[in-house]
């Protein structure tokens, strides 16, 4: 097996003093290993630059590669043009080290080995796995104070337990930058965030290592106030754009379909509801993945699901798939009669919903005392309502203000529909905000999931005011619909 290549990119602003000792300071035996070291200057006022040059002229067992930038990037802006170039060179480890000497090269045999032995897919040197290390290192005690919070404040919103959010002492494999969208974070220290942010969502694992803490007469760059802003208003918006709301680019890497499985969700509640007809033949419309459609089948009911196309899982997930675009009408061929009929976060996605539920009550679709189970977004839920307010009106990635869905219904107008194309209310309930999707991702990141608690609050909370005021609070809507008129 060929040996893996490692890159180290050693960003450089004003490091003219520092630089020639970073690069002295690389071990002697794993110099050999490194296949590139990349030195970004970023368009130092100070000679950063001929000292780089000079340097590789000087140096002969450090493939060098030395290139100044014609402006002045950012410090996530150099970032990125190191990551472009790993990629472009086909490494497989890049480490990310700085030129002002606040990271110790001598520990990059140990930032590269979880990665090259497969264990991680990100390394990250942190300053606060050792207790007392940070301040015996010369950190102020105002930003050891900052770290400690704002790491405790990324960690409960983002669902995991990192030591540390801020160092820049960072190693990753190149395959996994290559999956993630780096490309759109901020050109400034805010970068390391939101690359964190991009690794949780997309399921990487993350490991840490205990580093050494170093602080001497460099000039810090980072307004505190300002990156404290920028950080704690991205790890939010992460938050939101997994729970539904605005415009969901963070959220990368989830499906526009997903399993809910917090116990009041939608699916839950509508399986419950199902668990009560014991061997029931079940037509699943727009079944998507068929991730419900496998809950109903480990309670003995016989599926057939409906969907415009069949994903790669979803016919494991059903006993008969027929695929047919609902827009168009109920497919011909159905097996039927069906005792259950499940209509789960789908009307919403159909131009004329009504057809659809005249179209089961026409022909033998349906066995005698058959039911249907519904799900449908409120639309007089109050993210939607303030969107109105404030003229902020549009479209989410996911959530009531699905970019896919066609209708919007408040309980008032569904209801109408509902009597409307000859069905009638058997039951009928509620849901809260999905707090549950703000959690995903941590868990194949390789991190311990947070305790919770203030997610739990908050659950409660959000409960109460459903079973309150549903038209307000009530995410989505729950029916299970008879035939005929009551």
């Amino acid at each position: 097996m060929a040996a893996q290549r490692i890159g180290i990119l050693v960003v450089a602003y004003n490091a003219a003093t520092t630089l020639a000792t970073v690069l002295d300071r690389i071990p002697e035996d794993f110099r050999r290993s490194i296949a590139m070291v990349l030195v970004g200057d970023d368009h130092s006022q100070d000679h950063t630059h001929l000292v780089a040059v000079g340097y590789q002229q000087l140096s002969s067992d450090l493939p060098l590669r030395v290139h100044r930038h014609d402006r002045n990037l950012g410090y996530g802006g150099n970032q990125k043009w190191g990551y472009r170039t790993a990629i472009e060179e086909d490494l497989d480890v890049i480490v990310l080290l700085h030129g002002d000497g606040q990271y110790a090269p001598e520990l990059l045999p140990e930032m590269v080995a979880p990665l090259l032995s497969g264990e991680a897919d990100a390394v990250f040197g942190s300053r606060m796995l050792q207790r007392g290390g940070a301040r015996r290192g010369g950190m102020p005690i105002y930003k050891y104070v900052g770290n400690r919070i704002l790491t405790t404040v990324e960690n409960a919103v983002m669902g995991v337990e990192l030591s540390e959010w801020h160092s820049g002492y960072r190693a990753y494999s190149v395959d996994a930058l290559r999956r993630l969208p780096f490309e759109r974070n901020s050109d400034g220290f805010d970068f390391d965030t939101q690359i964190i942010i991009q690794l949780i969502e997309s399921g990487r694992r993350i490991a840490e290592i205990p580093i050494p803490t170093y602080y001497g007469d460099e000039i810090s760059h980072v307004n505190g106030l300002k990156y404290a802003k920028d950080i704690t208003t991205e790890v939010l918006r992460y938050r939101a754009h997994k729970m539904g709301f605005g415009t969901g680019e963070l959220a990368f890497a989830e499906q526009g379909y997903e399993e809910k499985h917090a116990e009041e969700s939608s699916h839950r509640v509508l399986a419950a509801w199902a668990s009560h007809r014991p061997g029931a033949r079940v037509l699943d419309l727009g079944c998507s993945d068929g991730h419900l459609s496998a809950t109903l089948r480990s309670q003995g009911h016989h599926v057939t699901g409906v969907d415009v196309a069949a994903s790669p899982e979803v016919e494991q997930r059903v006993d008969a798939f027929v695929s047919a675009d609902l827009d168009r009408g109920l497919p011909a061929g159905l097996e039927g009669p069906f005792d259950l009929v499940v209509l789960a976060d789908v009307l919403e996605h159909l131009r004329e919903p009504g057809e659809l539920l005249r179209a089961l009550l026409d022909g033998n679709l349906l066995a005698p005392g058959a039911t249907a189970l519904v799900s449908v977004p409120n639309f007089g839920h109050w993210y939607p309502r303030v969107r109105v307010a404030i003229g902020r009106f549009d479209y989410d990635r996911r959530g009531i203000l699905d970019a896919g869905h066609l209708r919007f219904f408040t309980r008032r107008s569904f209801e109408r529909l509902v009597t409307d194309t000859g069905w009638s209310i058997a039951r009928r309930d509620a849901t809260g905000l999905p707090l549950e999707v703000a959690d995903r991702g941590a868990g194949d990141a390789g991190l311990a999931p947070a305790s919770g608690t203030g997610a739990r609050m908050v659950s409660a909370i959000d409960r109460l005011l459903v079973g309150l005021r549903p038209q307000l609070f009530g995410y989505q809507f729950l029916y299970e619909l008879r035939p005929g008129r009551s």
